[in-house]
């Protein structure tokens, strides 16, 4: 099993409608993509800053292939529909990770 984190830090100003866009419309369309089963949603609540929110996104997938896929056709439009919306007021930085039992 692999997760693809998404970490989020996301200005004050906007974190309520953020996150609103986030569960109602982005990760619906991420997982709409077929390349990932679940996504969950953490909010990190430790090392808070003044400067904003931050968040943690974790999408699952069995294969790698999958999340591959995702980067190749998916990744790009995704990510820019979100800048689009909320310009300079995030910054994302991704990580994969497998899951060692």
């Amino acid at each position: 099993m692999y997760i693809y984190n998404v970490t989020v830090k996301v200005d004050h100003t906007i974190v309520k409608a953020w996150v609103h866009w986030l569960k109602e419309e982005h990760i619906p369309e991420v997982i709409g993509t077929g390349c990932f089963s679940t996504a969950t949603v953490l909010e990190l609540l430790e090392n808070v800053d003044e400067e904003g929110s931050t968040f943690a996104v974790q999408y699952k997938t069995d294969r790698l292939e999958e999340y591959k896929r995702y980067l190749a056709e998916f990744a790009p439009g995704l990510r820019q529909k979100g800048l689009d919306k909320w310009g300079d007021r995030f910054i994302a930085f991704r990580t994969l990770m497998k899951i060692v039992d």
